[in-house]
């Protein structure tokens, strides 16, 4: 008996950032955004008759309805309007990844038709996956052209879709920038093999032809080198971090779901160089079993996500666990993100690193110990560390009044318990790294 997939609540996955649209002034296309939200909600179950064939582009003419008119269609020939068969080239690149190298009909599996959208509104500057159809605006005519002109953007919103009807990781914190960068892997990977490029000589770039001249930017992302992308008067500086001990936190676009793709971003750029070959075949095989395989679950942060990846990884794993170990990640096997979709920032790898605060006095001190280097406390925190499990050790209680709340970052898995909650092993790991001599008042 076939399974009927579970249904899961969908956000709008845009390949432009808020916080850019925000910095540009593009207020009206937010706005835009959160009326397409609220109406496809209302149009869910409007139990309107599957489209037919493997995918069929739509002109909106410039309006907001959607569907719109369907103008070309799987088999047919070209239109002669650029964005409708560069939408067609697209679609037709990233299916035949998914299909040919992965064994995968459509996104969800059982090759379902792709709807896309062209000519969405006017000067709308985005693209996205609403939990339906695939829609690209023309771009402001200012800062983006098109939005139909990088074949990796059709293939970046496709994924989406892929990642909802697969792992169907939150859209929030950790697990949401692993959303927003598993489609960029397999942008690059689509576009990659568009190119007959292997990952060695691929310039890693998500976004290359979304700029209009003039522009001081290479990119919308730069899987390579994170933070690097662009840097122009109107857009401001590429905010990617590389490194999770640069993760941003902020309350913004969903926990930084855009921003601190740039850590998982970097880990497989650095994988697929090190697996050698295509990234399709290669770093690519191994993060689509990842997504796949049924270890990923919704709330999976980045180190259960690498985990899953060297799991899959087979005689490439021990070239995974270095690529994320470069990224300041350990692979921890079911790792989660907070019940709240918030994420922690982890600390520099192999290192324990205590902090208190609060008390009657309200003094905060911190310390670490490099677990790796010749502290005598090293062999004994390795031990206790080994041993915690940091999901355990979170306590459902809150802090209580004058009392100290501790924060541990142990090799970089992260808890937060108020003084009253501390088990014994953390309270010896506390006491091993906040001794007289070794913490520095904050």
């Amino acid at each position: 008996m076939t399974s009927t997939p579970q249904t899961r609540p969908t956000v709008r996955c845009g390949i432009v950032p808020p916080y850019l649209l925000e910095h540009l002034g593009y207020g009206d296309t937010l706005l835009l955004d959160d009326r397409i939200r609220a109406r496809r909600r209302d149009r869910r179950g409007d139990g309107a008759a599957p489209l037919t064939g493997a995918w069929t582009v739509h002109d909106a003419g410039n309006g907001t309805d959607l569907p719109g008119r369907p103008v070309r269609s799987a088999g047919e020939p070209g239109s002669g309007d650029a964005a409708v068969d560069e939408a067609a080239a697209g679609i037709t690149g990233a299916l035949a990844l998914f299909r040919e190298v992965y064994d995968r009909d459509s996104y969800d599996g059982r090759g379902a038709p792709v709807s896309l959208t062209v000519h969405y509104g006017r000067d709308y500057a985005n693209a996205f996956w609403d939990g339906t159809q695939l829609v690209f605006g023309d771009g402001d005519g200012e800062v983006f052209a098109r939005f139909t002109k990088a074949a990796d953007v059709l293939a970046h919103e496709l994924a989406h879709a892929v990642t909802e009807r697969t792992a169907g990781l939150v859209y929030q914190g950790q697990p949401g920038a692993l959303n927003e960068s598993v489609s960029d892997v397999f942008a690059a990977c689509s576009e990659q093999r568009l190119l007959g490029q292997q990952a060695a000589e691929a310039d890693w770039l998500i976004g290359a032809e979304l700029f209009l001249p003039g522009v001081r930017a290479r990119a919308l992302r730069d899987m390579a080198a994170p933070g690097t992308a662009y840097d122009d008067p109107r857009l401001g500086t590429d905010p990617q971090p590389a490194h999770l001990d640069d993760y941003v936190e902020t309350t913004d676009d969903n926990g930084g779901v855009h921003i601190n793709s740039g850590i998982p971003n970097r880990a497989f750029q650095l994988a697929a160089v090190a697996v050698g070959g295509s990234s399709w075949a290669g770093a690519g095989r191994i993060w689509y079993d990842a997504l796949t395989g049924g270890d990923v679950r919704p709330d999976t942060d980045f180190a259960g996500f690498a985990a899953a990846t060297v799991a899959a990884a087979g005689d490439s794993a021990a070239a995974v666990e270095e690529a994320w170990r470069q990224v300041g990640v350990r692979p921890v096997a079911g790792s989660s993100a907070p019940a709240t979709g918030g994420a922690a920032p982890g600390g520099p790898l192999r290192t324990v690193r205590v902090r208190r605060s609060g008390g009657f006095v309200g003094r905060t001190v911190e310390a670490e110990v490099d677990l790796g280097g010749a502290d005598e406390r090293a062999a004994t925190l390795a031990g206790l560390v080994d041993r915690i499990d940091p999901q355990a050790a979170r306590p459902a209680g809150s802090p209580m009044p004058d009392h100290f709340t501790y924060e541990f970052d142990l090799d970089g898995r992260q808890v937060r318990v108020p003084e009253q909650d501390l088990t014994d092993d953390l309270r010896a790991v506390a006491d091993l790294v906040l001794r007289p001599d070794g913490p520095t008042e904050a």
